[in-house]
């Protein structure tokens, strides 16, 4: 059965789809069959992955709100993707009328879990009833965060949400570690606030930290993780170190 993991931080901004993307691609290339289930409404991580968010027929909007498969919106790549596009915004007021709304994900994902050793949820830059239903389907968080002060504040009101979730939903569900991202180590306020994170969490933040490059930028232009784009650069090395 995979192990279900969510990317989430409420700040945007912080690489969450690039951390998803490029995590799976490591992962796959490590040999594992992984999942990445898209539930940001701006469909970055499909568009990410060479998928035409315009032209889907259906997406993650009808998995959770109309019970469709969820195999009827995987489509394959350098990872399998379950997409998402724009419609996924109404899901919040749909669901807020439905019995179980929080456990729609974790209800869809049954179907397909023994097929995939890593499902990973690339979340909204939000804490509201689309991350809610990825923290209650999942059993592990990564937190990305940039390496500044701002947020670093959001992780207490982040862990709030998922002691709440622990005591009412899923009580197994916790931070598995905190990745610093867009590091830039020519800056004392970087080196700084990779000091503050270590100092307030300790062993949960990862030894990997993932450097600020134009090349993750460049990478979903042409429909590729930075594994694909630019394989022997310090990105990618990282996300290596990182699945490892």
């Amino acid at each position: 059965m995979a192990e279900v993991i969510a990317l989430a931080n409420q700040k945007g901004g912080v690489a969450k789809t690039t951390s998803t993307v490029n995590l799976g691609a490591a992962l796959r290339e490590l040999g594992y069959r992984v999942l990445a289930v898209d539930m940001d409404p701006q469909g970055n991580l499909t568009m990410s992955q060479g998928i035409d968010v315009e032209g889907l027929e259906n997406s993650m909007y009808d998995v959770l709100v109309n019970r469709l498969p969820i195999d009827e919106v995987i489509h394959t790549s350098e990872i399998d993707v379950a997409a998402a596009a724009i419609d996924l915004a109404g899901a919040e007021m749909a669901l807020s009328a439905m019995i179980g709304r929080e456990r729609a994900l974790q209800r869809a994902l049954g179907a397909v879990k023994d097929r995939y050793d890593f499902i990973l949820i690339d979340t909204p830059p939000s804490l509201g009833l689309l991350t809610i239903n990825a923290f209650t389907a999942a059993q592990g968080v990564i937190v990305p965060v940039q390496c500044e002060y701002l947020s670093l504040r959001g992780l207490l009101q982040l862990e709030r949400t998922l002691e709440m979730i622990r005591e009412n939903l899923s009580p197994h569900v916790h931070i598995k570690g905190i990745l610093p991202t867009m590091f830039d180590a020519r800056t004392s306020h970087g080196r700084e606030s990779i000091e503050v994170l270590r100092d307030n969490f300790g062993s949960l933040v990862f030894d990997t930290v993932i450097r600020k490059t134009i090349k993750f930028a460049e990478a979903p232009v042409i429909g590729a993780s930075l594994l694909k784009y630019q394989p022997s650069g310090r990105g990618a090395q990282s996300y290596r170190a990182l699945a490892r």
